[in-house]
């Protein structure tokens, strides 16, 4: 008897609906086609003692079970249930009259219990589209499939639960979330807080600025001065993330099974600092089953690349293409899989392989010909891409000392959200920029008109500081968000010179 059964394969961050066939006749044998890998091969021996220790068997008969469409290639181990289902129902040991209307899919331990799948989320969305009635998956990944409304989600336990379930007519219990409720709930007081950060009110102004835009930064300066304390405490101050954009990350998460259990959407914006030592491959994405790297896990996040001239070159080359286009295209001989990163780098350094720069009371000192040695790691047009450059000055032991709390996260977060607002009413009618980060050089010339002392001001600072133009479409950026956050229509002298500011590692001449 012929009996098909639905489940999912992911690439990317979609998902392919897989028709899993199974045809059980006269003989003997146990044939699995359709390019599965040896995790699915594998899946005989489990689903064989799971049945078994639940008063079931594989019948010794002949069974060939096709994976559709046979030339896609399918990997991991959550088939174990969809194929356990199909074979029950082919040999007739249980009945199933609705199986075509559910997708199902689960890993499956000796005893029948179930263990969690990757990419619930990308599977749900796509078992909705194709107009599934239900999917029923591991009860660890339910809340996260039932972000999706108008498919019903059943979390199970045991396959001796979706047996009854079509044999018997006994109830599953469908899994039901209150995104919005969900999503509230995490916007709690942030753990890292800008409040402890004592002293260095330039440098949380020059953060204030890059939350409110999604400009990129890097921050300069000598050991123990702040640097990666500030880092850490930026995404306290970033607004909270859309429906849209928690639905986009919490997709991404999925797919690599990095979304924690019983947990349903993400509401916090992904902070990823990755080691100096990663590679390339770990960074963009790939593999022979490419997966996700550390640019798409942090998108719509921050990206922390703590001491910047200690990663190897290659690794920072291969994420200028990122940080332009804002999402990254993985190609392989048979496929391409194209992954987002909208993400904000920030980046840490000292100015020089001692530590310190220019300092003669430093305990260490470099010469100039060994910091210009360890700057150039990091080429010019990466740092051209970096919106702000700032230096971080050691804190004096006054402020340390002082008892007086600085600005709350809260505060700086309420400023920033409102600058935001502003941002998105005017890119309301443009699907693909948000913030004034993203903008292209057509709306940089519409909603950064200059004046022109302004525009003679920065025509000034191009030349004396040998500007590049993608510096120049930079500073435009930074002083509409600088503007913004000022709650200014027009762009003003005040706000382009701030902007000239924090450009300090195109000035020629910066080693002394």
């Amino acid at each position: 008897m012929l009996k098909k059964v639905f489940g999912s394969a992911v690439f990317g961050v979609e998902a392919t609906t897989i028709t899993v066939e199974v045809n059980v006749d006269a003989g003997v044998g146990y044939h699995l086609v359709g390019l599965p890998d040896n995790a699915i091969k594998e899946s005989n021996f489990r689903i064989a003692a799971a049945l078994q220790n639940n008063g079931y068997k594989i019948p010794g008969k002949k069974i060939i079970i096709n994976m559709s469409p046979a030339d896609l290639r399918k990997e991991g181990s959550a088939y174990d249930l969809t194929l356990a289902v199909g074979i029950l129902v082919a040999s007739k040991q249980i009945k199933a009259d609705d199986l075509e209307k559910y997708l199902i899919m689960g890993e499956l331990s000796l005893d029948g219990n179930l263990q969690p799948i990757k990419g619930a989320l990308p599977i749900a969305v796509k078992a909705r589209e194709e107009g599934f009635k239900g999917f029923i998956l591991p009860s660890q990944n339910a809340k996260e499939a039932a972000i999706v409304d108008g498919l019903e989600v059943y979390g199970i336990d045991n396959i001796t639960q979706v047996i009854n379930y079509f044999d018997k007519d006994e109830k599953l219990e469908q899994t039901i979330i209150n995104t919005r409720e969900e999503f509230n709930k995490s916007l709690n007081f942030p753990e890292f807080d800008f409040s402890d950060v004592k002293g260095q009110e330039g440098i949380k102004r020059c953060m204030e600025i890059a939350a409110a835009g999604g400009h990129n930064i890097i921050l300069i300066g000598p050991p123990g001065a702040g640097k990666t304390m500030l880092a850490k405490r930026l995404p306290s101050i970033l607004p909270p993330m859309t429906l849209h954009e928690a639905l986009e990350t919490t997709k991404i998460h999925s797919v690599v099974g990095r979304v924690k259990e019983n947990t349903g959407l993400m509401a916090q914006r992904p902070f990823r600092s990755p080691h100096h030592t990663i590679s390339n491959v770990a960074l963009v994405g790939g593999g022979s089953y490419p997966q996700p790297g550390e640019i798409s896990l942090s998108h719509n996040g921050v990206l922390f690349l703590d001491e910047l001239p200690e990663f190897k070159r290659e690794v920072l080359e291969v994420m200028r293409q990122p940080l332009e286009d804002r999402e990254v295209t993985i190609s392989r001989a048979k496929f391409t899989v194209t992954y987002p990163s909208s993400f904000m780098l920030v980046a840490s350094m000292n100015p020089s392989p001692g530590g310190y720069f220019n300092d003669p009371n430093a305990p260490i000192t470099s010469s100039p010909a060994e910091m210009q040695r360890y700057l150039s790691k990091i080429s010019g047009p990466l740092l051209d891409r970096i919106d702000i450059h700032i230096e971080v000055t050691p804190v004096p032991f006054e402020k340390l000392s002082d008892k007086r709390k600085g600005e709350s996260s809260v505060e700086i977060r309420n400023r920033v959200t409102a600058a935001r607002t502003i941002q998105t009413k005017r890119f309301q009618d443009s699907k693909s920029v948000h913030y004034n980060a993203q903008m292209n050089t057509k709306q940089i010339r519409k909603y950064c008109e200059l004046d022109d002392a302004s525009m003679q001001l920065l025509k000034t600072a191009m030349e004396r500081l040998n500007l590049s133009a993608r510096a120049y479409d930079r500073i435009l950026k930074v002083s509409r968000t600088i503007a913004d956050l000022e709650g200014n229509e027009s762009i003003k002298g005040s706000h382009i010179s701030e902007a000239i500011q924090y450009r300090s590692m195109d000035r020629e001449g910066w080693l002394g």
